[in-house]
């Protein structure tokens, strides 16, 4: 009887929040653990759908860096990083569109689907929604610069695809592949393209579900917290670098752009989103725009 309880306690919990939410739109960015551990990623899927149920509109951008790189060491073909962002020639742009838009897409959309959600797979290629210009050169630690190949920096969403998508009952789930002038695939960082759209569609929430609780300080310890100022600090003392910087970095111009308000949290968690969605206590980072950390 006392788990019953408990269980009412919970949703009684979670009903203001409901109200509160019903009818926005939150885009998730979805990677990591939570899509490699079998449990973790039934869950994900669960959880998206019953968000749909109780009527907020969930956008699903998909990583799949892992998957890639897996993919690319079977092929002997050998992938190099910068700031999180995957140095791209043509054999690997074949590679991330096969794994991206092809099977991880589509394994995502049939969980979904099984839980009684109606989900749809898109990448940025589909009605060419998703514009994108080749970033020219980049600059490694040791200062060199070099071509990243067939990487792009997302500039342009048209949303009237996912509007119509979401309009008709259905979940987005997007593979981050853009496109140039030309019509040519760029790979493009999932977290990037996350925080565009969310920004696009003025989107209540940006949720980016990770590997780590959240983001840290220099002492390791988990900062609740996070605005633009404190960002740049903690980029400049290097506690801020790889991978972690194009996640804060697009959740602060998701918040700067409109967003109510973007979190880091740990995917590794089960049931993450619904903790920091229906809970009184948040989990992971908050990212905020400078004036939501000056006292009312």
């Amino acid at each position: 009887m006392r788990e019953l309880i408990e269980k009412a306690t919970v949703l009684h919990e979670a009903l203001p929040y409901i109200r509160r939410f019903h009818g926005k739109t939150f885009v998730i960015k979805y990677g990591g653990h939570a899509m490699i551990d079998e449990k973790l990623r039934d869950g994900f899927a669960r959880d998206v759908a019953l968000m749909k149920f109780v009527g907020i509109n969930p956008v699903v951008v998909h990583g799949g860096g892992p998957q890639i790189d897996q993919m690319l060491a079977a092929m002997g073909v050998v992938s190099e990083r910068i700031d999180g962002l995957r140095v791209t020639d043509d054999r690997t742009m074949e590679v991330v569109e096969m794994v991206l838009g092809g099977r991880l897409n589509q394994e995502i959309v049939s969980l979904i689907c099984q839980h009684g959600g109606r989900a749809i797979g898109l990448s940025g290629k589909d009605d060419s929604f998703m514009h994108a210009r080749k970033v020219a050169e980049m600059r490694t630690k040791k200062g060199a610069l070099v071509d990243p190949g067939r990487v792009g920096d997302v500039d342009r969403v048209n949303p009237d695809i996912l509007l119509k998508l979401m309009a008709g009952g259905f979940i987005p789930v997007i593979a981050p592949v853009a496109v140039d002038d030309h019509g040519a695939s760029l790979n493009v960082n999932a977290d990037t393209v996350a925080g565009k759209i969310a920004a696009t569609l003025k989107a209540e929430k940006l949720v980016l579900m990770t590997d780590i609780e959240g983001v840290r300080d220099g002492d390791k310890k988990l900062i609740p917290s996070l605005s633009a100022g404190q960002m740049a600090k903690l980029r400049a003392e290097g506690v801020i670098d790889g991978g972690m910087i194009p996640k804060v970095q697009c959740a602060l111009d998701a918040v700067a752009a409109g967003v109510g308000k973007a979190h880091v949290i740990d995917g590794r968690l089960p049931h993450a989103m619904l903790l920091e969605i229906f809970t009184d206590r948040g989990i992971g980072t908050e990212i905020v725009g400078e004036d939501a950390l000056e006292p009312e």
